[in-house]
């Protein structure tokens, strides 16, 4: 398996997925704006995935990679299949329980979610009524993370990189399809929600068995493997439910500002998830099973050497994504969204918001290319240190930055206490000898960033030009937008070739078999 394919399968389908997702924002914003209903959406679609992250992506997943991708090292495929069975099984059941007594209890965990809601009982209602439609994805989303950590593992990445292009679909559909039957704008998508977990479970489920690995659910059993994967799970979830208390805290802050303010934050943070999840999540889904894997098998060079591939790899795209969205906040979402029930006020608000995510854009998917550094050498209680005091931290910020900027502050916190997180994960596996920059790494870091500025400074100029163009029609703001994306990727381009900060041979080994170091 080579890391450089695997992180552009994974980011090829994630970039249509987004591209997909802009889409269905756009028509999301059209068609709700940023008023009530879509805030009750909005902490609808954002219930169930808070403990996505927590059950499936966050403590779970990242312990059974790790002990799932050994056992296929070692080539033990029968207690590998135990395992995913035993694993899933544990997850199902355990997640059937807890949703139904959610889903019970929704009026009260409404009012912990979205306390701001409470004086405006229709959109509280209203809330509590979408969210319990929404809830039951978060049982399916999490059997499909346990089965695309099962295809990574055995170095398969479109099938599981590919869920996400099915989420986008379903809603899209769901906009354009049951808008027209059901109550609401709000109803049709917290069904598309719902509607997609199954279709994404079905789509795994027959590539796993395409894969040679059919799971059954099966009676819960605690055997050794069970027992280590719930051992391992323990310090990520205090973790990681640390980290969902901050989004939660978050949720909660936003619901008590001004309406709109969850909107704007969401919005904002949808165009900077595209980069996000584009480097980001592919970084990160491709480099844990490699680093497993090849440290299982006493590799520790090669582990080091993709390792410094990744952060490289992290550096030269993530540093002018930073820069231009920072630059040209306000033409991206302008284009983007401005129709329909979202207006330039709207406009101006959201951009505010994207500006200040998108300073701590390399810090987030710089996160995701360290913590499989601390993951693949089954150290979970770490990360989870350094995240608890990066939560603190953003609580306090939050408090803070709020009052005078309002959700501004809330973005300011988060991309402050990442790059807390993301500097303290990097010094740590420094010290102990598990992250050497080598030179290649540190010849090309400074000159990314100066190609990045480079090009951030023609995106300026650029767009003082431009900027007319966004008060005409459709077709005038798109080409505006055009203009400044390809053209910055044109100018980086040419400085990052010129500065020496990638090369066309580094484009040529995407493709390539076999990644040289």
């Amino acid at each position: 398996m080579v890391l450089l394919r695997s992180i552009a399968t994974v980011g090829g389908a994630t970039m249509i997925s987004r591209f997909l997702g802009f889409i269905r924002d756009i028509l999301i914003a059209a068609i709700l704006g940023a008023g009530p209903v879509a805030d009750a959406f909005f902490v609808a679609f954002k219930f169930p995935n808070l403990f996505r992250r927590l059950f499936a992506e966050g403590a779970f997943n990242l312990a059974f990679v790790p002990i799932y991708a050994g056992l296929v090292e070692d080539g033990d495929k029968e207690k590998a299949h135990a395992l995913a069975e035993q694993a899933l099984s544990v997850l199902m059941w355990s997640l059937l329980v807890f949703v139904i007594i959610v889903e019970l209890a929704m009026p009260w965990a409404m009012i912990g979610f979205a306390p701001g809601f409470i004086d405006d009982a229709e959109k509280f209602d209203l809330a509590v009524t979408l969210t319990r439609i929404t809830f039951p994805y978060l049982l399916f989303i999490s059997l499909v993370s346990l089965m695309a950590g099962v295809l990574n593992s055995l170095g398969r990445f479109a099938a599981a990189a590919a869920t996400p292009i099915l989420l986008n679909l379903c809603l899209i559909g769901a906009i354009l399809l049951l808008t027209p039957v059901l109550e609401s704008p709000g109803h049709a998508l917290a069904w598309g929600v719902a509607g997609a977990g199954v279709v994404q479970l079905a789509w795994l489920y027959v590539h796993c068995a395409r894969a040679g690995v059919v799971l059954r659910p099966r009676r819960p059993r605690l055997s050794p493997n069970v027992r280590l994967l719930l051992r391992r799970m323990a310090p990520v979830v205090v973790g990681a439910g640390v980290y969902q208390i901050s989004l939660l805290i978050d949720t909660v802050i936003a619901s008590l500002l001004p309406s709109g303010s969850i909107s704007y934050l969401f919005f904002a943070d949808r165009v900077n998830q595209l980069p996000l999840g584009v480097i980001g999540i592919a970084v990160g889904t491709a480099l844990l099973p490699l680093l497993s894997r090849q440290l299982r098998a006493g590799q520790t060079e090669a582990a080091a050497h993709s390792q410094n591939r990744a952060l490289e790899l992290v550096f030269l795209l993530t540093l002018p994504a930073a820069v231009a969205l920072v630059i040209i906040a306000h033409p991206i979402v302008v284009v983007l969204f401005e129709r329909g029930a979202f207006g330039p006020a709207q406009s101006v608000a959201t951009a505010q918001a994207l500006a200040v995510y998108a300073m701590g854009l390399p810090a987030y998917v710089l996160v995701k290319a360290l913590a499989p550094g601390f993951f693949a050498r089954e150290d979970t209680a770490t990360p989870v240190k350094v995240g608890i005091v990066a939560v603190a931290a953003n609580l306090v910020l939050n408090l803070i930055l709020m009052g005078p900027f309002l959700h501004v502050g809330i973005a300011m916190a988060t991309a402050l206490t990442s790059w807390f997180n993301a500097g303290a994960l990097a010094l740590i596996l420094h010290r102990r000898g598990h992250l050497v920059l080598d030179g290649r790494l540190k010849r090309r870091l400074p000159r990314s960033l100066l190609a990045s500025l480079g090009m951030g400074a023609a995106l300026y100029f650029a767009s003082l030009y431009l900027v007319p163009w966004l008060d005409r029609d459709a077709l005038w703001r798109v080409g505006a937008l055009a203009l400044l994306v390809g053209g910055g990727i044109a100018v980086f381009a040419v400085l990052a070739q010129v500065l020496g900060a990638a090369r066309i041979a580094d484009v040529k080994a995407l493709v390539s078999r076999r990644v040289k170091p």
